[in-house]
């Protein structure tokens, strides 16, 4: 960036640029040198996703779905009447009530699901605070460029009013002119 163009983006911002962030740097740059500064956010993310991100995210998309909860009733109910079955018909069963063996797979479960769903929330996290940076990148351009604006159009405004002068004073030239003009004639 060139020394004017810092001038410029100080003079928009009322900052001095080294006193700026890295964002609001990024967005002088960018109105500067009349480049956008909007990009697709959605599709950083996507490709530098690892492998276990991947799956966390999988497990937090399942475990919070409608279809977990429905699936995961049909087993319990399903558990529930094989164990009472069993214990009916053969007077024995795997696991019989109060169900401790399915309690610890419960456990087991929720033991393993919370932290993986954790990793996803705060990746999710992570992917909104970089959505919210360029929000604000934009939005800052997008009101800088609104200052721009305002300002050619007061300029314009101002040239308008002072060709408009000028032209008003040519008349009242020509009128005081003719004036003379008709005062010199005899009558």
């Amino acid at each position: 960036m060139t020394a004017s163009e810092h001038e410029i983006a100080e003079t928009l911002i009322g900052k001095d640029y080294d006193a700026m962030d890295a964002h609001t740097q990024r967005v002088a740059r960018h109105l500067t040198e009349r480049r956008h500064v909007s990009r697709n956010t959605a599709d950083e993310s996507d490709g530098s996703m690892t492998t276990a991100q991947r799956a966390a995210d999988a497990v937090a998309r399942f475990g919070g779905s409608w279809t977990f909860i429905f699936v995961f009733a049909l087993v319990l109910i399903a558990w529930v009447v094989l164990n009472s079955v069993i214990l009916l018909k053969y007077d024995r069963a795997f696991d019989p009530y109060p169900y401790i063996l399915l309690n610890l797979f419960l456990s087991m479960l929720a033991s393993i699901q919370a932290p993986i769903i954790l990793m996803s929330q705060n990746r999710q996290a992570e992917i909104d605070r970089k959505h919210a940076e360029h929000d604000y990148e934009v939005n800052l351009k997008a009101e800088l460029e609104i200052l721009l604006l305002h300002e050619k159009m007061d300029g314009l405004r101002e040239q308008q009013w002072q060709e408009l002068i000028d032209l008003q004073q040519q008349q009242i030239a020509l009128l005081e002119q003719l004036l003379a003009e008709q005062n010199k004639k005899p009558s």
